[in-house]
């Protein structure tokens, strides 16, 4: 319990709303440079790993047979088009100028292959790395973004690497940062909207505190009853609208990130409700709905809408893109004064919905969600078996492989490190485990309404940055509080360390099936811990 005077004073509000947290600009030059060291160190690390080799295997793999030729098309024509047989072969081989004039029908929307798109425009459409650049840039930066985040959420530098390097070497990131299908991209743009929530909710803090201390300076040091009814207003949130168009760019490269959209949503009203409890104010609910829920919708849902539909911009200025023309054809009494381009792009919605609804038939590799979080199913991106003789290979068998799996001593310590999440946040209420654990229900709960959809593991890469956060929170727990004797926060030291190296080393046992290297088949064989990732 405070007086008013002190409880409404510029320094008061901010303790309550923010707690002790210093800016990175009171602390020493010295230390400074290490808050900016230890990510670009972790980014380092996952650069090396996803572009060295990147040109092999030199030939599409998996699902690349659908989103790189349809990137070249957009480089080429703005929208999909169709290809011919065989037009792997001709692609292979360097000669990816085969289109037919034909449209295609796709049913993923166009951000994803545009990034790709931007890849090959840099580094040309004929080579492996120029298909495989936009992927391996991107979870670079989805690297440096979890150690940045890591470090806001824990305010901890051992924390940050820990978690950007746990990041940079999980075998399940690496796969899908090196080969180029939408799921790296869509993972991007869902971090990339959580750290700019981040700084919105601090941000929304430092001006909920100055603006009620405002008013509590002019009203004597405490606010007036009217102020504390519902609080003050705060104006036009930057970093939200940020968030809106990162989530914007995420729906357009995978409608699943409209799941983000809406829990992100969620997520930071509870936030900013919290805020105005803490505040003192009396109609913090009433209050926070008016004046934080409305504007956040605002600032998130129709930016997000606006983003995405002018992420179709290559789709509307074409002439021959898939159902360009169905309106014209298809004349609507209770629609029709709607633009036919936009009747046009609806059905086509309405169709890919369709097809995403229906999409049961049989896949090899198909894994339910219930088995991503103990690595169940990874999908095989490819493999083949060199004879002897060929490069690498000298033993009378030889396999080289992609798997996206991950690595198993990072991804079994994340699936518990959840259910601590969940206690910490249930019991301690940290908010910090409530946002990880949003991060994780976005990504992986939708999935388990369809249950007859065929699905695969890779669909977790999604929400994967939140499992290494969840695991970073948990190593917080080994390292200890600071307040702790010095014994005690350097056992914890030592102890998450060796997990990290042991998890690096486990890495470097799996590289060569994540990274298409050539080994002897036993070799292969012997990284096949369960019969079912074969």
């Amino acid at each position: 319990m405070v007086r008013p005077a002190e409880a409404f004073s510029a320094d008061g509000l901010r303790a309550r709303l923010l707690g002790n947290v210093r800016s990175w600009r009171e602390y020493p030059p010295s230390l400074r440079i290490w808050f900016v060291l230890v990510p670009v160190f972790t980014a380092v690390v996952a650069g090396i790993l996803r572009f060295f080799r990147l040109d092999a295997p030199h030939k599409l793999v998996f699902d690349e047979t659908y989103y790189v030729k349809d990137a070249y098309s957009y480089l080429i024509s703005g929208y999909e088009r169709s290809w011919p047989d065989k037009a792997n072969d001709s692609f292979n081989a360097g000669n990816p100028d085969v289109l037919l004039n034909s449209p295609e029908y796709v049913v993923h929307p166009p951000v994803g292959k545009w990034m790709i798109a931007a890849g090959m425009a840099l580094f040309g459409s004929d080579n492996p790395f120029g298909w495989r650049f936009a992927a391996a840039l991107t979870g670079t930066l989805s690297v440096l973004l979890v150690s940045l985040i890591a470090l806001k959420l824990f305010r901890s530098l051992p924390l940050a690497g820990a978690a950007g390097l746990l990041l940079a070497v999980d075998g399940h990131h690496l796969v899908m940062s090196r080969t180029s299908l939408l799921d790296i991209f869509l993972m991007f743009w869902i971090l990339a909207a959580f750290g700019a929530l981040l700084m919105d909710r601090d941000d929304g803090r430092r001006r909920l505190a100055a603006r009620l201390a405002a008013a509590a300076a002019r009203n004597g040091g405490r606010p007036p009853v009217a102020e504390l009814l519902s609080g003050p207003w705060l104006g036009v949130r930057w970093w939200r609208i940020s968030a809106g168009v990162c989530l914007g760019l995420a729906v357009g490269t995978k409608w699943s990130g409209l799941f983000f959209l809406a829990g992100f949503g969620l997520l930071t009203v509870f936030w900013d409700l919290n805020a105005r409890r803490v505040a003192g104010i009396r109609g913090w609910i009433s209050g926070g709905i008016i004046k934080d829920g409305l504007p956040a919708f605002f600032s998130t849902v129709p930016v997000a809408a606006v983003v995405y539909s002018l992420t179709w911009i290559g789709w509307f200025r074409s002439d021959n893109g898939y159902f360009r023309h169905w309106a014209e054809n298809n004349p609507s009494a209770t629609w029709g004064w709607l633009p036919d381009a936009v009747r046009s792009l609806a059905h086509y919605h309405q169709e890919a919905y369709t097809f995403h609804q229906g999409l049961s038939s049989e896949h090899p590799y198909e894994a339910s969600a219930w088995s991503w979080l103990v690595l169940g199913r990874p999908t095989s991106f490819f493999y083949e078996s060199p004879q002897q003789g060929t490069p690498g290979c000298d033993v009378a068998k030889c396999t080289s492989a992609i798997l996206s799996v991950g690595n198993p001593l990072i991804w079994w310590a994340a699936a518990i490190s959840l259910v601590v999440l969940l206690f910490w946040w249930a019991g301690r209420r940290d908010w910090r485990a409530g946002a990880i654990l949003a991060g994780v229900a976005a990504g992986y709960l939708p999935w388990f309404m369809y249950p007859d959809r065929t699905m695969f593991y890779f669909y977790a890469v999604s929400f994967e940055p939140f499992l290494v956060l969840a695991l970073a929170y948990c190593l917080g727990l080994v390292l200890g509080r600071a307040s702790d004797p010095p014994w005690r926060r350097r056992s914890g030291l030592y102890l998450v360390v060796l997990f990290v190296a042991a998890a690096i080393m486990l890495s470097a046992f799996f590289y060569p099936v994540w990274a298409a290297e050539v080994i002897p088949y036993d070799a292969w064989r012997v990284r096949m811990w369960m019969p079912s990732w074969i």
